[in-house]
């Protein structure tokens, strides 16, 4: 079975190979951006299973690289994130996933495992949860 490939974004490098070598040691084959133009030509060249997106990025507003990635990729499941507790709503209707940096790396393997698996569509992930909740 191929290892399902996913995109880590994030504008600090030590960061990125962290997060690679903790996925890859999951089984995950993972590329990394330091920025949304390396993001995207990578989202164009290589399908992905999944994208972790840092929120805070330097020179880079995560909810308009998010945006684009919907747009472009609406079947690529972002999973967002963050050190804050609490996140704008408008950026997490943009994600399928948030994860807190204080729950890593478990919860983040975990989702990532979700998130990549084929059948992900059948499992409510934290978008749908909010929509039925407003509804």
């Amino acid at each position: 079975m191929d290892s399902p490939t996913v995109l880590c974004i994030d504008d600090r490098q030590p960061v990125l190979e962290l997060r690679k070598a903790t996925l890859e040691s999951h089984g995950y084959c993972v590329h990394i951006a330091s920025s949304s133009c390396a993001a995207m030509k990578i989202l164009e060249q290589t399908s992905m299973a999944a994208v972790l997106l840092e929120y805070k990025l330097e020179g880079m507003d995560a909810e308009a690289v998010a945006w684009h990635i919907k747009q472009r990729f609406p079947n690529v499941p972002i999973i967002l994130l963050s050190a804050y507790a609490q996140m704008p709503e408008r950026i997490l209707w943009l994600v399928d996933e948030y994860v807190m940096k204080s729950e890593m790396p478990d919860r983040l393997v975990g989702i990532m495992r979700r998130a990549t698996q084929p059948d992900r569509m059948a499992q409510p992930n934290e978008r749908d949860r909010r929509q039925s909740a407003a509804a």
